[in-house]
Order: structure tokens, then sequence, then C-alpha cells
């Protein structure tokens, strides 16, 4: 038996009027999720415990069967994991996004935020962004690492690992004054912001985009830390070769954590603009190779979601559906060996907040060697309508996986 998961990040979404009260699941054009939900056990999941942040980390720990109310760290560890960093047990790893702050107030503590990845700045860019930080702001036990894009971690040693900083994206539009760092807690984490944003405000990285109608990425912004993670090997849990395939550290990480085989593909980008085809045959190279478990995640939709971008959505659904989805299944049906693929995404990124939601996910799984009653159309309302509701996402696992 094989196993295909997908996660579609934050592919769920709440109802539009640009889409005629629909939501962007219910126009794109994806038909193969439509015909294998027509098939499958469909219903709606949530991945995220009652009282937690509806985070990917958080989300995408349950869907690999580990209880987030146990395991969850916070995601920076695990992006520090994936990025070959080691940290000892005094170190906290922290998020560093690169965003960009509104500029014409002419003081940091007055500007709103603009945009939590800085037009999703370019690892090029972001690397002589951090370089520069971690030149200007020295620091005996704290250093700033390169990730993709506008991600980085920062470790930072004997630092808070429960300060409760507020995520940029959930934030946009808003002035960043009441949810800076705050307290005597606070108060060097704050005083790295702001140092930060006067180191890269004016460095030549940022007047050039500037000069290209590019967002700066004016400010460092630090959120999410977390202590040095583990998590109980997958194969030894479950008596499956698994393989991870992800764009994002922090996806990565967890599959390092577990023991599991991951997979980087060549022009993934964590954004809408992915490698969709090198994905595909990704999984269908570790499925050859002997796993019996690929796990394919894909951070597209949640991207758009953050940004606001509704047709660009659509479209990112559209492609995985007929870039990774169909290949990967017209593979699976060649071997003929029975198999069983799960589709969800981890969390809703509703375009109307342009952040995560806690609303349930619609999921099915399909049996190769059986026929359900299932969806006419795979979307959030049809999967709710089915009644089938699972309160504990890191469940999921045993429903699907045959032990």
């Amino acid at each position: 038996m094989k196993y295909l998961v997908l996660i579609p990040d934050g592919m769920a979404d709440r109802p539009q009027a640009v889409f005629n009260n629909k939501t962007p699941m219910d126009v794109a054009n994806k038909p193969t999720m439509d015909a294998l939900a027509a098939k499958a056990l469909c219903g709606t999941v949530s991945n995220v415990p009652e009282g937690m942040v509806p985070e990917s980390d958080t989300a995408n720990l349950a869907i690999l069967s580990y209880d987030p109310k146990v395991y969850s760290k916070g995601r920076s560890p695990l992006e520090a994991v994936s990025m070959g960093i080691e940290m000892s047990e005094n170190d906290t790893a922290i998020r560093c996004n690169v965003v960009t702050v509104s500029e014409d107030e002419g003081d940091y503590f007055e500007a709103t935020m603009v945009d939590h990845s800085a037009d999703e700045i370019s690892t090029e860019e972001a690397a002589e962004l951090v370089k520069a930080l971690n030149e200007a702001l020295p620091m005996e036990g704290r250093k700033l690492y390169t990730g993709v894009s506008y991600r980085h971690c920062l470790i930072w040693e004997n630092a808070s690992e429960t300060y409760n900083f507020m995520r940029p994206h959930d934030i946009i539009g808003r002035k960043i004054k009441e949810y800076l760092p705050q307290g005597e807690e606070g108060a060097e984490f704050l005083k790295y912001m702001h140092e930060g944003y006067k180191v890269l405000r004016d460095h030549p990285v940022n007047r050039a985009r500037r000069e290209k109608g590019l967002r700066p990425a004016n400010s460092p912004w630090l959120w999410s830390p977390g202590k040095k993670p583990a998590l109980p090997d997958f194969k030894e849990k479950w008596g499956i070769s698994g393989a991870i395939i992800s764009a994002v550290d922090l996806i990565k990480g967890i599959g390092l954590c577990a023991g599991m085989n991951v997979v980087s593909v060549e022009g993934a980008t964590g954004n809408y603009h992915t490698n969709y085809e090198g994905k595909a045959n990704a999984a269908i190279d570790c499925f050859k190779n002997g796993d019996d478990f690929v796990y394919i995640h894909v951070e597209a939709p949640d991207e758009c979601g953050h940004r606001g971008e509704d047709t660009v959505k659509v479209k990112a659904i559209e492609k995985i559906d007929s870039l990774i989805l169909k290949p990967v299944l017209e593979y699976l049906e060649s071997t003929g060996e029975d198999f069983k693929i799960m589709v969800l995404p981890d969390h809703p990124t509703p375009i109307e907040i342009r952040t995560h939601s806690m609303e349930p996910v619609p999921f099915f799984i399909y049996d190769s060697r059986k026929t359900e009653d299932g969806l006419s159309l795979y979307c959030e309302k049809s999967a709710e309508e089915k009644g089938y509701y699972i309160p504990d996402g890191s469940t999921l696992l045993d429903i699907l996986i045959e032990k």
C-alpha cells in the first residue's frame, strides 16, 4: 500500500463577493480533486486544538499524527533544524521576517505594517540584509541565519522562548506601535527590531528595490520563539518509510525531526511561482525509491491568502490539481499497487482577513480498492454538509494508514 498526502496550505477560505459568494475552492477548475472526492471518504477536520494559534507548524504536526499540545515548540526551532542550525539547550530560535513598514511618518513607532513578505523578496537580496543586520548588531550568543525569501531564523542564547510576539501577517494595514514587544521582557527584542530598521531602511538593496517599484524590506520582525524540538521517529511509529516534499523550512524541519526523507526541489519557492511539476516528479521518485508514504506541502494558496490575491489563489489551486495531483495519481494507477490519497489544507487562510483562521477544513481520503459516497464538488460547504467531523487532526493518520 502506498500513501500520498497532499497539503495545499491555506487553501480553505470563506465566500467572497468577487466569486458570487463562493470560495476559491468552489470556483477553481480542479477535476482531479473533484473526481477523487466523489469516490472518497469526506468530511471536515480541525487540525489546530482549541486554545492554540492556527499556525502551519501546529496544523502540519497534527496531520502527521504529532499532537500539537504535546509536540509544538514553535515554528522557528523546526525551521532551524531544516536550515542545519545546531541549537544548544540554552538557545531560543525566533522567526525573523524582513517586512515592509511605512516610512512616510518618519518615526518607526508610528509606522504601519504594509507587507509581511516585502513583495516576496528574493533570497539573494534578503541574504545581503541578513548580513548587514549581523554586522551592525553584533552580540555574543545571537546570530541571524538566512532562510528562504523573507523567512529567516534568529538564534538567541538565553532569550525567552515564551514571549508572546504578534505575527506580522496578522497586523497588515495597522499601526505597529501597539504590537511591538512591550515591557521588560520585550525590551531587548524591541531594541533589535528598532535598530534593525535603522540598518535596513537605507540599505543599497532597499534603495534598488524602491527604484524598481518594489517594497523595501526595511524592518526585521520577530515572532514564534521556541526551544530545540524532538519528535518520535515516523517509521518506528507507523512501520512505513515516509518522505516530505516542501519549499519551506518549517515543514522540512518537521520531517527531519521525525526521521523522514526530506526532499528539496529546485525552483520550489514557497509562493505562487513555484516548481509544481518538480514536486510531482520528486514524489514519484520517492515512491519508486521505496518510500511508502509521501507528504507534499504546497505553500502557494497560503501566500495568496496573506497577500489578498483572490484570482491568483484560484490559479494556485488549479496548478496543484493539474501539475501535482494528476501526474502522481497517474503514476500510482500505473503501478497496479493499492494506494490511498488524502488531500486537505492544514488551516484556512481567508482572503478577507489575510491571515489564518480556526474553521475546520475539508478533507478526503481516496482508497483505490473501493468507492465511497463522496462529494459532487470538493469544497468547504459540501464537506461540512457531509456531516462527518473529526475534532482532532492528529488522529487522521489512524484512519489513513493500515497498520
